[in-house]
This record gives structure tokens, sequence and C-alpha cells, in this order.
């Protein structure tokens, strides 16, 4: 499925006229294709992001991906009338990298000091406990060699999400570098709550110290969930090396639900990252 990466949104910039502008980014995960619009803020609807993509001398992807939720609506209505999917992912990364090349332009022209333009600034909400009816029996943090995680990955699970971008050898880790992780025996609930982190797309589980410490899932564009809080010593022993562990795997993770702790049957597997 060819995919092309979309941003739409107002930049610190205004016309002759005065008007704030709005820019249309685009590029391909390869950044062979590219895109640039100007658009005043009088015109920005979907019929305008329209007819900037037909006007193109090449054929539509199949899907356009953003990761701003400010811009989804717009390239929802656009994808629609294109007849093409539209898609809501955090994993924009080559287009992340453009707009921030993009900003350290503005910086230098128009004298913007880095504080004031944030081109990947996304609002997020306070994280919010899981609900207690989709919580399991138990969690623990586990490790997984790198070599080992397609054989895992093959076990029958009614869940499963392995981007292909996210795969270790994509990232180019060795073999015998370990992939921390969550491991959470659902009981009752593992059906219930695999399918419910299936709903919310999951992106990382964060290790956060505090008082107390937690773990936060972060999900969709901004979602943020309290998997867990402790203050037990020993846990929070275990947490800083699950997060190290994180960094030294290029933050790839994995998340692992299950009905019991008998290691013979699962039901959903997540590999994670930061994005």
């Amino acid at each position: 499925m060819s995919v092309w990466q979309l941003d739409f949104f107002r930049r610190p910039l205004r016309n002759e006229e005065g008007e704030v502008l709005w820019e249309l980014l685009g590029c391909d995960r390869a950044f062979e294709f590219r895109l640039q619009r100007w658009c005043p803020q009088s015109q920005a609807n979907s019929d305008w992001i329209v007819e900037q993509l037909q006007s193109l001398d090449r054929p539509l992807p199949d899907c356009l991906a953003t990761f701003r939720p400010e811009s989804l609506s717009l390239i929802r209505e656009a994808a629609k009338k294109l007849g093409i999917q539209a898609l809501a992912t955090r994993r924009t990364e080559t287009l992340k990298r453009w707009l921030l090349q993009r900003a350290e332009l503005y910086q230098q022209l128009q004298g913007y000091t880095a504080d004031a333009y944030q081109p990947l600034a996304v609002p997020r909400p306070a994280p919010v406990p899981v609900s207690e009816q989709l919580w399991g029996d138990r969690w623990r943090f586990a490790t997984l060699p790198v070599a080992e995680l397609d054989s895992f990955a093959a076990h029958p699970m009614r869940v499963r999400s392995l981007p292909r971008e996210l795969h270790p050898l994509e990232l180019g880790l060795a073999s015998t570098q370990s992939l921390p992780g969550l491991v959470i025996d659902g009981g009752r609930q593992s059906l219930q709550l695999a399918q419910w982190l299936e709903t919310v797309t999951p992106v990382s589980v964060n290790y956060i110290p505090g008082a107390p410490d937690g773990l936060i899932l972060e999900a969709g564009l901004a979602d943020r969930w309290v998997l867990a809080t402790f203050d037990d010593s020993e846990v929070q022993a275990a947490a800083r090396l699950y997060h190290q562990r994180q960094q030294e795997a290029k933050g790839l993770h994995f998340l692992v639900i299950q009905p019991d702790d008998s290691g013979r049957t699962y039901t959903g597997l997540w590999l994670l990252q930061p994005a």
C-alpha cells in the first residue's frame, strides 16, 4: 500500500495582505516524493487539499497519513472525496524530519526562537487511568531476544501488531539485543483488554518517575493512559532497568496480553516505539 505522509496546519507566517498562512506538506516514507503548498487561511479547507493533490502529475496514493489531531478531520474529508484511505498515526518520521528542517528555516528568516515555534507540538491531555473493568490479574516486566521475536509472534493470538518499520532488522538491532517489554496476565479480561488496546492504537509504554512512579501508555495521536502506579523499591528498580533497555534498543519494546502466566497461550502482542 502506497502512503503519503501529510500535514496541513497554520504557520507563524502571513502573506502580503496580513492573512495567516497554512502550509500543506506531503512526502512518502523514502522522501522521493515531496509536496509543498501555501494556503491563505480563508481557503484552508478539504476542497483546497483535494485540488492540490489532484493537480500533481502522478497517481494518488492508497492512503494519506497524518500525525496532527488538528489536521485529521480536514485530511479525512479530503481522502474521502478522493476515494482513498486516511490514517491517524504518530509514525510519520520522514514528514516530521522535514518539518523540523523547515522550522529551522523559519527561525532564520523570521527571527523566531525555538520556543516560539514548535512544528511537532501536539496538545496532550493528562493521562487517564485504565478502567478497572479492563485491567487484568497482574503485570510484570520481561525481555525477549531479538532473535526470538519472529518465532514468538508466530504463536496463535487474537490481536497482533508488528509494523514493518518497527521490526528490529529495519532498526539495525543485532539479533543478540534484548527487547524490554510489559506482560499483562489479563485473566478473564484478557480478550476484552486486548480488543480495547487494538481500538486505542498503542504507541509506547513509558516509565515515568514521580510520587508514585508509573507506567503511561501513549496511544492514538495524543491519548495517554495510566497502566500502573507503584512505590515499591524493587518495582522501581525494575522499571528503571526497563527504561534503560528501551534506550539501548532504540526505544523498541513490546506489550503482551495473555490469559494466564502459563507461557503457552497469548491474546495479543504489540511492537512499540515512542513517536
